[in-house]
Parts: structure tokens; C-alpha cells; sequence
């Protein structure tokens, strides 16, 4: 079923759906769509922030050289960017990656390193200046279903923008981060085939409104759902793999939870209470709610979950989770020098940030880390405090993993510094910021 048949046009008026007129445009008044559905970004963010994410292009979004060789040498004038006037401003809809490669161009944006053969750009544009439905509507028929969108992004699209509500892959999404936070699980065929109202009803998930149930603890629940992603992160579950099956291929531990907890009634879950690697899956949903265990933080890797925008920085993250894991499984079997591979793990992780967000490691983390301490709780700065993280010691604390392993290799100086990292990564790299 295409667009035009499952959704409702916003524009029903014949005359309002007529009021469309091709208007040229200086290239240097049109502003970049900070709500674009292919990477978007903080509202109130300029013209030269948006292009520097296209430029970086951590998410492989815009893929700016693609396009650029598309075009050809010069810039075709019947492809009209869509245009909606927010008062006496010229916002630019559809048609953002050819504006960014214009304002390249004709040095509207000051870029570094882009080493990119841009095509010849006039410095006014023909537009189709429209109403922000008709330029919605626009936007949705070109890309919704033509492979350009993703369908997480399609569904944010069409709960935002065209108020038709959230999609259960949308609401899981927003309640456990499990599909942005995963790069595989944003698959047609996972939403379709996997994340369907009767497969999720029996993995024991409900919703009350945009409030996540389950008949499992919140630990529990993060293992069944963390267990499905590995699942079809190595193909175990595909399209030419155990199709239709789901949980049959879940480890027996989790389809044991599964069937223990069948006849339970669901309740709301909180899986940001759960320590990754810390928790125990055999502790009740009774005792979990009793406890939101919110000063456990000082033995939680990152301080609890994060829900990062896709691309190598939160690939970074989840390793070093599953790292921290195998630790606290096996720390009995292993030297006591093992933490500093963590540490070490966490410097290729902020510099890893660093570099997407074009600065070095420390003015990436000192730029940040009093916004990052100011979200923290008194326990928190505590810890900070009790192991000498600072925003003059970061940098050091990082750094003495890859070059002194037995001073890196305090498991409690680690977790205080992997605390700060996490409130960092959540203002570079948070989905948060990224969905707004």
C-alpha cells in the first residue's frame, strides 16, 4: 500500500492544494531544514552547524560525494527544492543535500577537508514555494517509501509531522532505544516481521499509550531484547534464515523467562534502572519496582544505559559494555590489570566522538564537561570527586590507559571516568538531540 493510500493528504482544499508558485530564491537567504527526517538537528541550529554535520556525515545520511558525481558539472534547474517562508524566512523542505553542496560552493559555510568536486551552482534557485502541508506531504511521497528514509525515520516522520501517531516500532524504539541504538534492528523486515503487535504481545511487551509493560523484570526485559538483536545482528533471524520464528531462537535462558513469566500481569518497566553487566535477571518485578536502585550508579559502566545516535561512536559504546560485562562474569579468572583495557576502550571512544564532531580529544571533552556535570546528581558528583575527575584531569585519566596499564588499572577510577564520558556522549551523540 503506498503513501497516498495509507495516510490521509494533510491538504484536502483544491484551492490550497493549487497554491504552489516556482519563485527564485538567493542562495544565500535559503536556510536549511533542521527537522530534515534524514539526520535531524538541534531547532535552533545555523546554517553552518547543519552543513558540518552533512560534511562528517557520521550516520552515512548524506553521502555528499554520491550526490555531487550524480549532478554532474553543472546544477539542474528543473529539480526544484521544496520551500516554506516561517514568516520572511525561506526554509528549504526538500532539497537540503544540493543547498549544502550550493552553500559549499560558494563558500556560504566554512568547511574543512572536503575534498569533493561540487558542481557548477547558481547563486539564485528556481523553488517551489508552498504551504508547510502541501510541502510535507512533498517531502513524505518522495522518500517515505522509495528507500531514502530508514523506517524509524519514516515512522518519527509520520507520528511528527503528519500527526498520525507513533507506530509500535516507534514506541519501542522510544522506550528501550533498542532500534536507534542498533543500526541492523532499522529494517523493514524487522518492523514487519519481528516487531509485530503479536510477536511482541508474546515476548511478554505491551503499551499503555507511550508507557512500555512487561510481564518480566527490567532486567529480564533487556536481556530478551538484547538477545533478539544479537539474534539478528549474525543472522540468525532473516529474511532467508528462521523466518517467522522468534522466539524459538532466543536462548533458552531468556525463553525460559519468557515462559515463567506467561501467565504475569504486565507492568510498566524502567529499563534506564538496569546496570549493564550488574544486574541480576532472576530478581522479581516486585522487588525492581520497590527499587529504582538510583544510587547504583557507582558500579554501572557509562552510569546505566545510553541511547546514542547510530553510527561507530555508539557501536564503540555497546563493546564496552559487552567488554565491562565479560569483566564483572569473569573478573575471579582474570588479572587485575584487565580494567585498563577498559580504559584504554574509552579513550578510542572519545576520540572517536571527538573526531566526528571535528575537534580534538581534549577540546571535546573539556568544552562539555561542565554541561555533562550539571545533569549529574549529588552521589554522581561524588564519585567524581572521590576519584579526581576533573575537567583538567579527564584528558590524563584517558590517556594513562594506553601508556601506564597498572595506574589505569583502578576498576573504580574507570567508572567514575566512564560516568562523565556518558553524560558527554549524551550532549554530542545523544538520541535525544538527535530526534528533535
Amino acid at each position: 500500500m503506498g503513501p497516498e493510500t495509507q495516510y490521509a493528504p494533510l491538504v484536502t482544499k483544491r484551492d490550497e492544494a493549487m497554491s504552489q508558485e516556482i519563485k527564485n530564491i538567493a542562495l544565500t537567504d535559503l536556510v536549511l531544514w533542521t527537522e530534515n527526517p534524514r539526520d535531524p538537528i538541534d531547532p535552533k541550529a545555523t546554517d553552518q552547524q547543519v552543513v558540518r554535520r552533512a560534511v562528517v556525515d557520521a550516520g552515512s545520511k548524506w553521502n555528499l560525494k554520491k550526490l555531487a558525481k550524480e549532478m554532474g558539472s553543472y546544477y539542474d534547474l528543473s529539480e526544484l527544492p521544496t520551500v516554506v517562508y516561517h514568516g520572511k524566512t525561506p526554509i528549504v523542505y526538500d532539497g537540503n543535500r544540493r543547498i549544502v553542496l550550493g552553500k559549499i560552493k560558494h563558500k556560504l559555510a566554512e568547511v574543512e577537508d572536503f575534498d569533493i568536486d561540487i558542481p557548477e551552482f547558481p547563486t539564485q534557485i528556481p523553488c517551489n514555494v508552498c504551504s508547510k502541508d502541501i510541502a510535507l506531504q512533498n517531502v513524505f511521497r518522495k522518500h517515505a517509501d522509495t528507500g531514502s528514509w530508514l523506517p524509524l525515520e519514516r515512522d518519527i516522520f509520520v507520528d511528527k509531522h503528519m500527526k498520525h501517531g507513533k507506530s509500535l516500532f516507534l514506541l519501542l524504539d522510544e522506550s528501550t532505544g533498542i532500534i536507534s541504538s542498533n543500526e541492523h534492528m532499522n529494517q523493514r523486515f524487522v518492523k514487519e516481521e519481528i516487531f509485530r503487535d503479536d510477536i511482541v504481545e508474546k515476548l511478554g511487551l505491551a503499551f499503555d499509550g507511550n508507557m512500555l509493560l512487561s510481564k518480566h523484570g527490567a532486567a529480564e526485559t533487556l536481556s530478551i531484547l538484547e538477545d533478539l538483536s544479537q539474534k539478528i545482528k549474525s543472522k540468525t533471524i532473516s529474511t532467508r534464515s528462521n523466518r517467522g520464528k522468534v522466539l524459538e531462537v532466543l536462548d533458552p535462558s531468556n525463553q525460559k523467562i519468557i515462559d515463567q513469566n506467561r501467565k504475569k500481569k504486565a507492568r510498566e518497566v524502567h529499563l534506564d534502572s538496569v546496570s549493564t553487566g550488574e544486574e541480576d535477571s532472576t530478581k522479581t518485578t516486585e522487588s525492581q519496582r520497590r527499587s529504582r536502585r538510583t544510587n547504583s550508579n557507582k558500579n554501572q559502566i557509562f552510569g546505566g544505559h545510553l541511547y546514542l545516535q547510530i553510527g561507530p561512536v555508539s557501536n564503540l559504546y555497546r563493546d564496552i559494555c559487552d567488554l565491562y560485562k565479560f569483566y564483572t562474569e569473569n573478573k575471579n579468572h582474570l588479572s587485575d590489570a584487565f580494567p585498563s583495557l577498559i580504559r584504554m576502550a574509552l579513550r578510542l571512544l572519545c576520540e572517536t566522538a571527538a573526531k566526528e564532531c571535528k575537534q580534538d580529544l581534549g577540546n571535546y571533552t573539556n568544552s562539555r564537561f561542565a554541561a555533562a556535570k550539571a545533569t549529574m546528581d549529588q552521589n554522581e558528583k561524588t564519585t567524581l570527586s572521590n576519584q579526581n575527575v576533573t575537567a583538567s584531569s579527564i584528558v590524563q585519566l584517558l590517556q594513562t590507559g594506553a601508556h601506564n596499564y597498572t595506574a589505569s588499572s583502578d576498576v573504580n577510577q574507570t567508572l567514575a571516568v566512564s560516568l562523565i564520558v556518558g553524560r558527554i556522549l549524551n550532549i554530542s551523540h545523544g538520541k535525544e538531540e538527535a530526534s528533535k
